[in-house]
């Protein structure tokens, strides 16, 4: 991976950067993220309560530590969970330090999500993300806030804290369109209180593939439409992302020092087999965008994506294709409200694996004193 392709030349003259939608301790010790780095295939990092699930709870890569958090009387769960991914996290932000200083803080991000089942308490999320910002202790942090209602006005508040936000789950354009308004909104709010807005970042995670998943069936075989809803449906939200930029209100703010608050792409690994592998890169190459992948897409466009910027044509197509869509009967603002409940209670129910691993690790080493 230490290579430039050509494809990923492209994409970043494009205008786009590649995160790395995984982290784990052995890609941590194993030094493969430094040489991700190193070799400019990603400049940033988001994790997830799924992603930490697989990585502490689907392995033994934690045993020690969490042997080592008993030993010290550490007897929650969230905790020891807190613990065990601040560290990680910390050791990523410092390995993507040279990429945020370079980059003039725009990159070099790392990611960490409030525990899901706080989601819709705004005061409870403000006080947890600002308590894990302060844990990891980094200028590259990024807290990951659910795009629920009540999301809206946590993001609001972090921004006009200074807490760089992650928005997750977003689905449809208005969703996207409300966190943006909150995004906004944090920042003058920054600025009226004569706070400096030139650090303070945030990105829109915009969840693609899941929405052809969602929306295929609804669709007679063969279709056309088949495919394309996911891709149409981010575009449409990326159009509305050019809209704000180009508003006065926006442009105040960027004279005062304000950073844009970039689309990121998210669930871009594709998952049905009939499908390119990559799909969801190839056809959302756009400026002032970010693309999250796992490790197989990353690698899969290393080897064989093309990473040419999205045409003005495909752009305008979007609303032709979503129009089609409802049409053929497909109510995306509805099948996008379900994948919000969709995935807010995956990222639950993995998080309550995770902390049932870590309950018992804890308790098997007590047991043993």
């Amino acid at each position: 991976m230490a290579g430039q392709p050509s494809s990923l030349q492209r994409l970043r003259a494009a205008g786009q950067s590649i995160w790395l939608d995984f982290i784990g301790r052995p890609l941590l010790d194993s030094g493969d993220l430094a040489r991700m780095i190193e070799g400019g295939v990603v400049q940033g990092l988001t994790s997830n309560p799924s992603i930490f699930a697989k990585a502490i709870a689907g392995s033994n890569d934690y045993d020690a530590a969490l042997e080592a958090l008993a030993a010290e009387g550490v007897t929650d769960a969230y905790e020891a969970f807190v613990r065990l991914a601040a560290e990680d996290i910390r050791r990523a932000a410092d390995l993507f330090a040279d990429t945020y200083t370079s980059t003039g803080g725009r990159d070099g991000f790392v990611s960490l999500e409030l525990p899901p089942g706080i989601e819709d308490d705004v005061d409870r999320s403000v006080a947890e993300a600002r308590r894990l910002y302060a844990l990891v202790d980094r200028p590259n942090l990024m807290i990951k806030v659910p795009g629920t209602e009540a999301g809206v006005e946590t993001t609001r508040r972090l921004i006009e804290a200074g807490v760089n936000v992650n928005n997750t789950l977003l689905f449809s354009v208005e969703q996207y369109a409300g966190f943006a308004e909150a995004y906004l909104a944090g920042l003058e709010a920054r600025r009226g209180a004569g706070q400096p807005l030139d650090r303070v970042a945030g990105v829109a995670s915009f969840f693609v593939s899941r929405v052809d998943t969602a929306v295929d069936p609804q669709l007679p075989e063969g279709s056309p439409l088949r495919g394309q809803a996911a891709v149409a449906n981010a575009l449409a939200a990326y159009v509305r992302f050019e809209e704000i930029c180009a508003t006065p209100r926006w442009r105040a703010l960027e004279e005062a020092g304000a950073r844009v608050q970039r689309p990121l792409w998210g669930s871009t690994g594709t998952k049905n087999p009939a499908y390119s592998d990559v799909l969801y890169v190839d056809r959302l190459v756009l400026p002032q965008t970010v693309n999250t992948l796992p490790l197989p897409t990353i690698e899969a466009f290393l080897d064989h994506g093309d990473g040419a910027a999205v045409s003005r044509d495909a752009l305008e197509g979007a609303a032709t294709t979503l129009s089609a869509l409802a049409a053929a009967g497909v109510d995306l603002e509805q099948v996008t409200a379900r994948l919000l409940v969709e995935g807010l209670a995956a990222f639950q129910k993995d998080f309550d694996s995770l902390l049932d691993r870590v309950r018992e690790a804890l308790g098997t080493v007590r047991s043993r004193s």
